[in-house]
């Protein structure tokens, strides 16, 4: 029996995640093992879905119509064709990072799809753990005493102690207005993500540039205003810059000769 379509709040109780961070770890982890399986225009198409999934963590009823418009109106008229989404939407669906069940109105007639994204799949641990497990117990009290020790030594250290997997580069412009470790490490651990999410690891001096960048511009809006989450903003901004970047390339690629795939259409301002 088919779902009755309707607002997507309605479908609450089919999200397996327990908030929205934990949904976007899941798809990382989806993405991590699974990315080279899809095109560069069905990551697309599957990470603009996985955004309309965001007010009920991992589910969304958005009909394709309305994420391909998304697309297309998000980045300038550079969009992907209903076929490409089609085509990950039964990837996807294969691989198990998400479910599709069919909704219909009240007549009867059919809706949007339901997609309910699932949990990665947890790894068994090896025969070996399982049976030092109670050795583990036994040094539990004294392990947990070194952790409460690291955690203390680890307050405060200033950015001299910065992690050697953060550029020298980018932790000298950061140091001067975030000058613990910790802080330059999280600036450095969102820009990361933000090259992973729009296929910029291999680029690491781009992304090294480009990070450099947004930190300045999240450092001009810190003097010219109140910023309530400074992380989050320098976030924000990267990851926009690293977005046009994907699509620049993309054109330079020329999709012309595979329509199929993506659709493009250009807007020029007089």
């Amino acid at each position: 029996m088919n779902l009755k379509s309707g607002n997507v709040d309605q479908f609450e109780q089919f999200s397996q995640f327990k908030n929205l961070q934990e949904f976007n770890s899941h798809l990382e982890m989806w993405l991590a093992v699974n990315k080279d399986k899809f095109s560069k225009g069905e990551l697309v198409g599957l990470k603009r879905l996985a955004r309309f999934a965001a007010k009920v963590p991992g589910v969304s009823n958005a009909k394709i119509g309305t994420v391909l418009k998304a697309i297309h109106e998000e980045y300038n008229g550079n969009g992907i064709s209903r076929s490409t989404f089609k085509r990950m939407i039964v990837k996807a669906t294969e691989l198990g990072i998400f479910t599709v069940r069919e909704t219909e109105r009240k007549n009867g007639s059919q809706s949007s799809n339901l997609y309910i994204f699932n949990c990665f799949p947890k790894s068994e641990p090896p025969e070996e753990k399982k049976m030092n497990h109670h050795n583990k117990t036994i040094n539990l009290s004294k392990t947990n005493k070194n952790q409460k020790n690291k955690k203390r030594s680890d307050t405060g250290l200033d950015y001299t102690y910065t992690s050697d997997r953060v550029p020298t580069s980018f932790a000298d412009a950061v140091k001067y207005f975030f000058p613990e470790a910790k802080q330059i490490e999280e600036f450095w651990r969102m820009t990361a993500i933000a090259a992973y999410r729009n296929d910029r690891e291999q680029d690491s001096t781009g992304v090294l540039n480009t990070a450099i960048h947004s930190f300045k511009q999240l450092i001009r809006k810190m003097k010219t205003s109140k910023v309530a989450k400074p992380i989050a903003y320098f976030y924000g901004i990267l990851n926009r810059k690293l977005e046009e970047l994907y699509f620049e390339d993309l054109f330079e690629m020329g999709f012309a000769g595979n329509q199929d795939d993506f659709s493009l259409t250009f807007f020029y301002k007089k």
